[in-house]
């Protein structure tokens, strides 16, 4: 199957009410083996907002038998062979998370719960879930190819840094020992893989599909004319070449003296071709695992020109040593169109978690069942956010039919629906159907981002396809209500008032998530974030039509502390930010470096990626000790009389204790005779306050 080839070719086959979890679900269908075995950390829920249960069905659709191997015990390889021997290969996901997220916090701590778990139960899924669950199913059938995929392998396919371990690691595709590994939207590589494994195609000669990486012999090329181009010189970071200017014109013809033989114009189009032509033969080398992880300049670089080869219509093969072996990456998969995402979104889901699990609270299963998935990926490439790795920055939207069908089935097929519709949204609730306005031009562009550190003149920022579809999900029968549940791109929103009237008049339920993340420029520009003036613009006209609709509604603002590139001075001037607009957060986090964000590359190198690396690069303010990261976050929540010692030590220290007192110009107050007292008999007694609420801590 070609890479560009619609995923939907073949109609759909005969689906099951569920994909098999056990032999005796399998015997029931009539199966006496699985053709492909799904390892998931995640509970199986079949819903398409998993993504066991979106890729299994698509497999499914296209005539494979598939089986769910849910959150198996890692200690033993026997729970890998519940399902007897795949035909054709394991496919291993960590789940809908990176498993080292999902398990600690910013701060290194073990997380409670896991929303992914039936009763939020914390600890059913290994450290490093991929690598170990690739082990095992290596141990359960030898020879079985393993094939892995999903957010943790996605996000660390190069050698990366980890900041659990505090340290470069290798690609998790080496620490797994897999033939193969899937990144980003994986449906067109799967099913081109798993067609060509049906068809008697070993895995070890699959080398050519969009968004599979794999580990080869040094100098491998899949032919002699590819061109080896080495970036690892950290002096001349990023692209090696100019792109061509798909409008550039042809110059003029010079004059030809009588019995000269005329010099050929190349035109613009075939000079285009031809280098198209040439970067699709063409690979990059980054600088390898070894240099990366001894030279923070060299990593710093190997992560810039990555989010530099990430455009699909542009990008190159990347190549990276680890040891003696290459580690080789073809470009990015292309973006589903219109009528695939329809496809995807409308296999036959049960829309509900697997019946093993009886009456068990999956805390990610009910935050998500009455909403809908409208579109994926996002284009404003905030350095801290690993949407864009995973999912890429071209916008895939749903059609308005698809949806409307979806929130037909939700009505019709999920218990506990009462009328509402808690989100119309993806990884951004407003880009939906956002492009830029030539094909052309997106093909050939670098950018990191559509929207910073402006909006592109050539992004159509137009709402009206989701104004209307929101008007049209209200008049779904059976929906009383549709809310926005997904984060809103405010500095998009203010280009078109009427859908900020839209959404403010109809769908905010009282409160409506957005991410200013900071008001200082230092932190915002390393965010690759808008300034705080967007947000207050944002801010009028939310207020503004809300008061119209007759209606008392928030705004929640999400800020991070602690972020590369913010100094004390930053906090505290955000802290007065927030005191003076009366906002008082209660959910705040520091900055938590995932793997492969631009952010988390400022973190473990000092240095600042989005700009040239020459003679070392811009350094980058990293805020790493505990105790200062405690005091950003207590900036964050200077109301909180926990956190007043430290602020006051920290304003003293910082020359001002003028912001020390029980005015209102004042952040904090001065201490009573009560803080001096040991805490236990601080809060001795009931320990409730406020009307009997129990003071968070």
């Amino acid at each position: 199957m070609n890479a560009a080839e619609p995923i939907h070719l073949r109609p759909t086959a005969a689906a099951a009410p569920f994909l098999p979890m056990s032999r005796t679900e399998m015997e029931a269908l009539g199966w006496d083996c699985c053709d492909v075995v799904l390892v998931t950390g995640d509970a199986y829920i079949d819903h398409p907002s998993f993504g066991m249960a979106l890729v299994g069905r698509l497999l499914e659709a296209r005539g494979y038998r598939v089986g769910i191997v849910s959150q198996p015990d890692w200690r033993s390889a026997e729970p890998f062979r519940a399902l007897g021997r795949p035909r054709l290969y394991f496919g291993i996901t960590a789940g809908n998370m990176d498993s080292m997220v999902n398990r600690y916090t910013s701060d290194r701590r073990i997380r409670s719960d896991d929303a992914y778990t039936p009763g939020g139960e914390a600890g059913r899924r290994p450290d490093r879930a991929v690598v170990v669950y690739a082990q095992r199913a290596r141990e359960a059938f030898a020879g079985v190819p393993v094939v892995i995929g999903s957010i943790e392998a996605s996000l660390r396919r190069i050698a990366h840094y980890d900041y659990w371990s505090d340290k470069v690691r290798r690609s998790v595709l080496a620490d797994a020992k897999a033939e193969l590994l899937i990144f980003g939207n994986a449906e067109r590589a799967l099913v081109a893989l798993t067609d060509r494994l049906a068809a008697g195609e070993p895995i070890g000669a699959i080398r050519d599909l969009r968004g599979t990486a794999f580990m080869t012999r040094r100098g491998w090329r899949p032919a002699d004319d590819w061109i080896e181009i080495d970036s690892s010189d950290v002096d001349r970071p990023g692209p090696v070449d100019p792109h061509p200017d798909p409008y550039a014109a042809e110059p003029s013809r010079p004059a030809v003296a009588d019995g000269a033989r005329p010099v050929r114009l190349v035109p613009a189009a075939e000079r285009i071709a031809s280098r198209r032509a040439e970067r699709a033969r063409s690979v990059v080398r980054l600088p390898s695992f070894e240099a990366v992880s001894a030279d923070p300049v060299r990593y710093a670089h190997a992560s810039r020109t990555l989010h530099l080869e990430s455009n699909p219509g542009n990008a190159r093969a990347l190549v990276q040593a680890h040891g003696e072996r290459d580690l080789w990456l073809n470009p990015p998969p292309l973006p589903l169109a219109t009528d695939e995402m329809d496809f995807v979104y409308g296999l036959a889901y049960a829309r509900r978690p697997h019946p093993a699990y009886g009456d068990a609270h999956i805390p990610a299963w009910e935050m998500i069942k009455f909403s809908v998935n409208i579109m994926r990926g996002c284009f404003g490439g905030c350095t801290f956010c690993s949407i864009t790795e995973h999912e890429g920055r071209i916008i895939q939207s749903r059609s308005e039919a698809s949806i409307l069908r979806e929130i037909e089935d939700i009505r019709d097929r999920t218990p506990g629906f009462a009328g509402t519709i808690t989100d119309l949204g993806g990884p951004t609730a407003n880009m939906y159907r956002l492009a830029c306005k030539d094909p052309a031009i997106e093909r050939a562009c670098r950018r990191l981002s559509c929207v910073y550190p402006g909006i592109c003149e050539n992004l159509g920022t137009d709402h009206g396809p989701l104004t209307a579809l929101y008007r049209k999900a209200r008049q779904v029968p059976g929906v009383k209500r549709v809310t926005i549940g997904s984060g809103l791109r405010y500095d998009l929103a203010v280009r078109d008032p009427e859908y900020v009237r839209e959404l403010v008049t109809h769908h905010v339920s009282g409160l409506l998530k957005i991410a200013p993340e900071h008001t200082e420029d230092g932190p915002l520009s390393k965010m690759m974030k808008p300034g705080i003036g967007s947000f207050e613009a944002f801010r009028e006209m939310f207020e503004r039509f809300s008061k119209a609709a007759g209606k008392k509604q928030h705004l929640v603002p999400y800020f991070i502390a602690a972020h590369p590139g913010t100094s004390d001075e930053d906090m505290l001037n955000l802290a007065l930010w927030l005191k003076a607009n009366g906002f008082r957060v209660d959910q705040v986090q520091n900055f938590l470096p995932t793997p492969m964000a631009l952010a988390t590359a400022m973190w473990a190198s000092g240095r600042n990626p989005l700009r040239s690396l020459r003679r070392g690069g811009e350094p980058v303010t990293i805020v790493r000790g505990g105790r200062q990261r405690r005091l950003h976050k207590a900036f964050l929540r200077y109301h909180d009389a926990d956190n007043w010692p430290l602020l006051r030590e920290a304003l003293k220290r910082m020359g001002r204790a003028d912001l020390i007192g029980n005015g209102p110009r004042h952040l904090v107050p001065r201490p009573r005779v009560a803080e001096s007292r040991p805490a236990a008999a601080r809060h001795s007694g009931s320990g409730l306050r406020h009307g009997g609420q129990r003071r968070p801590r």
